[in-house]
């Protein structure tokens, strides 16, 4: 199940005719992606600038080769969607729509887990996937990424997203491949999901870990970084002054206890061997350092 796309990549848009998948649609083909194809099944036939629209996923998949779908559905709509798309062997899902219900995603997880397994979902409620310069899914704007590693960045949340990749393109550093899982409680790729993909790809010599406060996907991470990474990681968590039990900017970001803290998966992190900054400044800081001393 692919994760890490490149130029050869090949994209359905499900809401291609909508205003927002329309935008970014072709804003991603202008950026040179390859935006094969669009599905609306009552506009099949017609075209969105060029781009062809086919009623379902399974026509447009037969007709351009299409093997990743990028999803601009609102939410009701959504569980049907990925499981259209599924359906059609689509390798990578994007879903960047926000406010799927958790028990659509719990139920849309499990099901992609047991019928479709050579699926994979990223997100929803997530900005996407770039590789700068080469292929750019999702609502990443390309003009503050820059190719030609050695970083690969996974992160919880869109906004620090793109300030890494803002904050690494000013300092000259380029990146490979730019996660954004999401931040809502039942994500379809994890940290630990695109950890594995960076450690197998050759180009990322450094990896940029992005988490916040709530769940325990960081810790999960830290133990995996800890027993199976040679790549070295930085990271940064964000929420260390945010109050117990009170939600943070989105479903995912909820602390109960000392659950789910800053500091809990600062501490793992760093006995894990991972660098980790305090603020995203600092961060982008560490990871320079690590990349100057690479071989």
């Amino acid at each position: 199940m692919t994760i890490l796309v490149d130029e050869t990549t090949r994209v359905v848009y499900q809401g291609l005719t909508g205003s927002q998948g329309r935008f970014y649609g072709l804003r991603n083909r202008g950026y040179g992606t390859q935006v094969v194809a669009g599905t609306n099944p009552r506009k099949a036939g017609a075209d969105v600038e060029g781009v062809p629209v086919f009623a379902t996923v399974a026509e447009a998949a037969a007709a351009t080769g299409a093997t990743v779908s990028c999803i601009f559905i609102p939410a009701p709509g959504v569980e049907a969607a990925v499981l259209e798309a599924a359906g059609a062997g689509m390798e990578l899902v994007v879903v960047i729509t926000e406010g799927v219900p958790t028990h659509d995603q719990a139920r849309l997880f499990r099901t992609l887990e047991l019928d479709f397994p050579g699926t994979r979902l990223l997100g929803p409620n997530c900005p996407g996937v770039i590789s700068p310069g080469r292929c750019n899914i999702g609502i990443t704007a390309g003009e503050i990424a820059m190719g030609g590693g050695p970083v690969g960045i996974v992160s919880r949340s869109g906004t620090l997203t793109y300030q890494a990749l803002h904050d690494l393109t000013q300092a000259g550093i380029g990146q490979t491949t730019c996660v954004g899982i999401g931040g809502d409680p039942v994500p379809g790729t994890t940290f630990v999901d695109c950890l594995v993909a960076f450690e197998a790809d050759p180009d990322t010599r450094v990896v940029l870990l992005i988490g916040e406060i709530g769940g325990s996907a960081e810790e999960e991470a830290a133990e995996f970084v800890a027993r199976h990474m040679t790549t070295p990681v930085v990271a940064y968590v964000a929420g260390v002054t945010a109050p117990p039990g009170r939600r943070m900017g989105h479903a995912g970001a909820i602390v109960s206890g000392t659950r789910g803290t800053a500091q809990a998966k600062i501490d793992a992190l760093e006995r894990a061997g991972a660098a980790v900054g305090r603020n995203p400044s600092e961060t982008a800081a560490l990871v320079a350092e690590v990349v100057a001393a690479l071989p």
